[in-house]
């Protein structure tokens, strides 16, 4: 199986970053990743600075898919996410959603083990493991990696797991692939600043898509889930609603008012996190409903 290893990484989705790996459509393959830290918490003492923030959310890649044209989708199956032994969180006070309420900067450590994250003597958790980055090159310009946009990138939609699959828009030749910050458990809106940051393995499939699905997109087993981002929640509000309206009505031929009933019956308004410098949401829809709809 094709690898890329952790040492081949961007820090921003960009027409401009030069591929490491050409693969074709239905073609599997690895990247190995870093955490969101570029591995340099190791300890409780190493605290997140300044400094870093050039090297924040390492994404590995880009991948050249071959055949990849701009106006075209790729669709990304996630066979497998594996993880470290570790978890590192570094809360600041002023960071995040939480940030008036927490106080320092402190930087924890959690085991991770037998499919479990253990948060003291008291608490452990069952591990989730979810991609926080994944995205394509925006067509001109490139865009930090901790941002998320109609490209992809920092979306930490915490259903990227192993077993979904990702749409994303292919806005340059090859559409350039990268995907990083694996967190081994993540709840919605990521309200610390950061998830369980993990370094680990992704093992994919990558297909040219031609269907009527709009990106940035991700299916489950049961749902199809719409994304967008925006600076504030109410702008991606609008904008998670009106790409999901226009998918159902453009593809479903409903009237504008029976598709608005459907998404109020039973699609489900998600926010995925409110730290990065656009927020996202979801919208998801029942793939039952979806398939009577056809």
């Amino acid at each position: 199986m094709k690898t890329v290893k952790d040492s081949e990484v961007c820090y921003s989705m960009s027409p401009d970053n030069t591929p490491v790996l050409s693969v074709d459509s239905g073609e599997v393959f690895r990247l190995e990743t870093k955490d969101c830290y570029s591995n340099n918490l190791k300890t409780a003492k190493d605290v997140f600075t300044m400094e870093m923030w050039d090297t924040v959310n390492p994404a590995t890649g880009p991948v050249f898919v071959n055949g990849a044209k701009p106006g075209m989708k790729i669709k990304v199956d996630i066979l497998e996410i594996e993880t470290r032994d570790y978890a590192v969180m570094c809360v600041e006070h002023g960071g995040g959603a939480l940030g008036d309420f927490t106080e320092g900067v402190e930087t924890k450590l959690y085991p991770v083990s037998g499919g479990r994250i253990v948060i003291n003597e008291k608490l452990s958790l069952p591990v989730n493991p979810m991609i926080g980055v994944i995205g394509t090159a925006p067509e001109k310009g490139g865009v930090l990696n901790g941002t998320p946009g109609e490209h992809g990138a920092n979306m930490d939609c915490k259903i990227i797991t192993a077993g979904s699959s990702v749409y994303l828009p292919v806005n340059t030749e090859g559409a350039l692939l990268a995907a990083g910050d694996i967190h081994a458990i993540m709840g919605d809106g990521e309200v610390c600043i950061c998830g369980a940051e993990v370094s680990g393995k992704i093992t994919m499939k990558v297909f040219l898509y031609d269907g009527n699905l709009p990106t940035p997109c991700v299916e489950t087993d049961d749902a199809v889930c719409i994304l967008a981002s925006a600076k504030t929640l109410d702008e991606c509000e609008k904008a998670v609603l009106g790409k999901t309206h226009k998918y159902l009505t453009d593809a479903f031929q409903l009237s504008a008012n029976e598709a608005a009933r459907i998404m109020s019956l039973i699609g489900d308004l998600q926010v995925c996190q409110v730290v990065d410098p656009l927020k996202t949401m979801r919208f998801s829809l029942s793939k039952k409903v979806l398939e009577a709809l056809s």
